[in-house]
């Protein structure tokens, strides 16, 4: 499955969710999706949000492919213990 395809998914059913009000968001079982919480300033958001939205992509599509391409490039690796650098 894409990140596109899996993306989406997942953001209308979190989408459902903001609009039937605030509630506990479920993880299924073998989905593989891990949330990721992120404090994004206000007037970054907005911009980010209107620049997928004008180009008719979705904001998590557009994050997981950032990721995807990151973690090409630099790889993945078991992280160090807290305090220490590379």
């Amino acid at each position: 499955m894409t990140f596109r395809a899996l993306a989406a998914g997942h953001h209308n059913s979190y989408t459902h969710a903001q609009r039937e009000g605030v509630s506990q968001i479920k993880q299924k079982e073998g989905t593989g999706i891990k949330r990721v919480n992120i404090n994004v300033p206000t007037e970054l958001h907005n911009s980010f949000k209107a620049s997928t939205a004008a180009r008719g992509l979705d904001m998590t599509v557009v994050l997981l492919e950032y990721i995807q391409s990151y973690v090409a490039k630099y790889g993945s690796t078991t992280p160090l213990k807290k305090g220490r650098l590379v």
